[in-house]
């Protein structure tokens, strides 16, 4: 908040409101009695209640006489005194407890409001108020009132009505014994809820009504409809995770907690992101897109955890802007909805309602036989070549394409499941072009990305074939954050909108290493071998079974290795070995080419599928026989290189050779 400016002068006032209305109470409980001081003391008996926009409305008569002296002939109603409206907020009623023919002391400062075309005054400023024990009648009113809990109607005001529209519609304005609550916290019964989904009351179409007739302690007798626009996974909170762990509520994935998430839409096209905890695996992530997007839902027992705008959720409005405008017309509030005054041509939300479910509450109830909702907005597939023609920022994109390449950003301060990593990916669109545009692309995953673990096995298979939905593009790089979801599928819904899908026919082509080749990215390299760093040369042994290069000396019998990572004796290692070498390269005459080369030898056998410069280094390394002087000059064919780093001063380009999935 801005120092001295009216936000943060009027956070002060209710900070001092609240404890001067705390401190009153505990006065009032410790001295058990009632405020000696009368003066300005407004005595009300309580007539009927209800509930209203979050508001307790009491009906009540003004009583003159001291409770201390009323007698059960006093009780009876007098028509001569005056009739009153009393509110009470949410907080005071809770504390209160009130109940027809209680007795209630409203101590300043109450305020009198006066409505014009109203013959009943409305009081408020009820802060200060408690309820008048009657000890010789208390005992028998325990006996009556005590077991169980009384219910309160409570009025739900639809904007139709709060505008005083001609068309109101009546299923919103019901006083049915459906539409009551209990006036005091009562133990729900979650099964007993699911066996009679009838105890609800009626179904509404509006989020936003709901929050400001609910408010953020819950909905607990009100249900949503809403439908499902996207299904993700979301990383937990730290704070959740310990808490968590007890319960089997969030489920680890190589040691990221998570937990399932919906972005909803309502009749009048608001978003709310409903965060879930009901997921047993992230695998579960691609059976949950199938059954649940495009369907419509009834949200129940739920809670708001926050709301949120543009500013402090980039990323969830990237999402919401992606499906904005409507696809069909939506309600517009406070006009009449008639099929006239329905439009697309709204501003896109600005905020938006994190929710979250009730423990012991109904959660979200699906009908997956239901057809697919004409507001659902189904993910648009693009190729690659339109994608990078794209020009906004933060724009969300899906697309299918071939990973060819991983590689896992070496941030040696930053855990491994926390760090990011690079896919290289290509398709059709990149393939069959020409010029200007490259062949392959780098899509970065930052760690708060949820992977399952179909999805991470079939990374390390050879070119996989993943569809990327909601991945953010923007300046120049695809990213996949929170909210986007790889799949090994195709959703069944998606519009490809004239995209060139078609899968790859032949081999896999690079872009030859140039002057417009950047850092972190592929390339193909020919070149002349010009100087071999032998300094850097050196093999080491690595496990034959998860690739593991720390091996150690096996204790039982010191002649084998021992893999950490497998738990197990490695019997076949293969052994790994690296080398630099200088080439001379026509594309980049000016610049010193330097390429790090590997090789590997599985038991003793040599690959001799690998080029000759790599099996001349190989025995090189092996045998320290040949003089570096016989690989002088050779020449090198196309080989795939990963782009480490390209400086000016000293002008030199660092290589890595790798091998394509």
């Amino acid at each position: 908040l801005c120092r001295g400016g009216l936000a943060e002068r009027l956070c002060r006032l209710q900070n001092r409101e609240r404890s001067a209305i705390s401190f009153w109470r505990h006065q009032c409980m410790s001295e058990d009695k009632i405020p000696s001081d009368k003066s300005g003391v407004l005595i009300v008996k309580i007539l009927e209640i209800f509930e209203e926009c979050t508001i307790q409305v009491a009906i009540c008569q003004q009583l003159e006489q001291s409770p201390a002296t009323l007698s059960p002939e006093d009780a009876v109603i007098n028509a001569e005194e005056p009739i009153l409206k009393v509110l009470f907020t949410r907080e005071t009623a809770a504390h209160l407890k009130s109940r027809p023919q209680d007795v209630i002391h409203i101590y300043p400062p109450w305020q009198k409001l006066l409505l014009q075309n109203a013959d009943v005054p409305v009081i408020m400023n009820t802060y200060f108020s408690q309820k008048v024990l009657l000890s010789e009648h208390s005992e028998p009113r325990e006996k009556t009132y005590g077991p169980t809990k009384m219910l309160i109607r409570k009025n739900i005001i639809s904007l139709a009505q709060t505008f005083r529209l001609d068309d109101l519609d009546d299923n919103l304005h019901q006083e049915s014994s459906d539409n009551q609550v209990a006036c005091a916290p009562q133990t729900h019964n979650n099964s007993d809820s699911k066996r009679h989904p009838s105890a609800l009351s009626a179904v509404n179409d509006s989020l936003l009504e709901m929050v400001e007739s609910q408010g953020a302690v819950g909905w607990r007798e009100v249900q949503v409809r809403v439908v499902i626009q996207r299904v993700y996974c979301l990383p937990a909170r730290e704070g959740c995770r310990s808490h968590a762990q007890g319960n089997k509520t969030l489920l680890s994935n190589g040691g990221m907690f998570c937990r399932l998430c919906l972005l909803v839409q309502d009749a009048y096209g608001m978003f709310s992101e409903v965060q879930l905890q009901s997921l047993g695996s992230t695998d579960d992530i691609e059976q949950y897109c199938k059954r649940w997007e495009g369907k419509s839902c009834c949200l129940a027992g739920m809670k708001i955890l926050q709301r949120t705008t543009r500013g402090r959720a980039v990323g969830l409005f990237s999402l919401i802007d992606s499906l904005w405008p409507p696809v069909v017309p939506v309600k517009v509030p406070g006009q009449s909805q008639d099929s006239e005054m329905m439009t697309t041509d709204l501003p896109p939300p600005s905020f938006c309602y994190i929710l979250t479910v009730q423990s012991g509450e109904i959660h979200v109830e699906v009908d997956e036989e239901e057809q697919i909702s004409d507001l659902y907005q189904p993910p648009a597939v693009h190729s690659l070549k339109e994608i990078l023609r794209i020009n906004g920022c933060n724009e969300r994109c899906s697309f299918w394409a071939q990973v060819l390449y991983r590689r896992l950003q070496t941030k040696h301060s930053v855990p491994i499941d926390q760090r990011e990593m690079l896919l290289f990916v290509t398709d059709s669109s990149l393939q069959n072009v020409a010029h200007g545009i490259p062949k392959v692309v780098a899509v970065s995953v930052t760690a708060s990305c949820v992977l399952s673990m179909e999805i991470i096995e079939a990374l390390s298979a050879d070119s996989p074939l993943v569809f990327f939905k909601d991945a953010l593009w923007g300046n120049g790089r695809i990213i996949c954050v929170e909210r986007t979801v790889l799949l090994l599928q195709k959703p069944l819904l998606c519009s490809a909108a004239g995209a060139d899908l078609s899968e790859l026919t032949g081999p896999v082509r690079l872009d030859e290493l140039d002057s417009t080749t950047q850092a972190s990215s592929l390339c193909a390299l020919r070149g002349t071998v010009v100087g071999v760093n032998e300094s850097t040369a050196f093999s080491w042994p690595t496990c034959n079974r998860c690739g593991n290069g720390k091996l150690e000396v096996c204790p039982q019998d010191r002649e084998l290795l021992y893999c950490n990572q497998c738990s197990e004796v490695v019997t076949a290692p293969v052994l790994k070995m690296q080398l630099e070498v200088f080439l001379s390269c026509p594309s980049r005459s000016q610049s010193t080419v330097k390429v790090k080369v590997w090789h590997e030898i599985s038991h003793i056998a040599v690959q001799t599928e690998r080029p000759a410069l790599f099996v001349l280094l190989t025995m090189l390394l092996l045998l320290q026989a040949y003089e570096v002087q016989s690989v002088l000059g050779k020449e090198v064919g196309l080989l795939n290189c990963y782009v480490h780093s390209i400086t000016s001063h000293p002008n030199c380009v660092a290589l890595e050779e790798i091998v394509l999935e």
